[in-house]
Formats: structure tokens, C-alpha cells, sequence
């Protein structure tokens, strides 16, 4: 199990929403965040006031997958968030110790949930029930 955080340009999200869905990938978390980077700031005028802004608006996708569908996920957000430009985000791939459903208590690969290699191979040795 592997936790994925992408940081993307808003404006690609959708983009990539649609991508990863087209792959497989259903369960995500969103959060509205703001970072610098290579991007560094730019400055705009506020009540005739110059400000330089040193964060930018972007988001973060923090999505929990199992092994088989970690590469899938990458090239896709890749793909559908690439502009070319300074400033199109990072994707940090993190091992994910453990995932429990709070709802049911179950844990593992199968509290991930969606159809993966892992989930089917568990369910035919009769470890995870259907």
C-alpha cells in the first residue's frame, strides 16, 4: 500500500480527476492548499497597495492505493497535469503502514477498497471475506 500526495495547478484538476478515474482510481482526498517553489512570487496591486505574493494556490490530492496501482496512478497524474511550465506540482509517494474503514473496522489492503491485483489474490485464498 502506498500513499500518493500530488500537488497540481487548480486548473488541471479536473484534468487529472478524470484521468485517474479513467484508470481505477475513485477514492481521493482534495484539500485547497498554497506553496512556492521554483515558481517563486509574483506581485499585483491590492488598494493601490504592491504586494509580492510568495504562495501560490494550488491543490493536493492525497490518495491511498494498493501496489498495482501505483504506477498507473503516477503516469496518469503526471500526464494530465504536465503544462510544460515551472510551477506544474510534485508527487511524493509515501509507504502507507496501515488503512482502516472506520465504518466497518476492516484494515489493509481491503479497507483501501476498489478492485486491485492484492484485494482479488486475499479474496481467493478466503483471508478477506466479499
Amino acid at each position: 500500500m502506498k500513499a500518493i500526495l500530488a500537488v497540481i495547478r487548480p486548473e488541471k484538476f479536473r484534468d487529472v480527476k478524470d484521468g485517474l478515474h479513467n484508470e481505477g482510481v475513485h477514492m481521493m482526498t482534495v484539500l485547497d492548499v498554497r506553496g512556492c517553489g521554483q515558481q517563486k512570487g509574483y506581485t499585483k496591486e491590492y488598494r493601490g497597495v504592491i504586494e509580492e505574493v510568495k504562495l501560490h494556490r494550488k491543490v493536493m490530492l492525497l490518495i491511498a492505493v494498493n501496489k498495482s496501482f501505483v504506477e498507473k496512478a503516477i503516469k496518469t497524474i503526471v500526464r494530465s497535469a504536465r503544462t510544460g511550465k515551472i510551477g506544474d506540482g510534485k508527487i511524493f509517494v509515501l509507504p502507507l503502514e496501515d488503512c482502516i474503514r472506520i465504518s466497518s473496522g476492516e484494515t489493509g489492503v481491503g479497507a483501501i477498497g476498489g478492485s486491485s491485483d492484492e484485494l482479488r489474490k486475499l479474496k481467493q485464498m478466503a483471508i478477506i471475506e466479499i
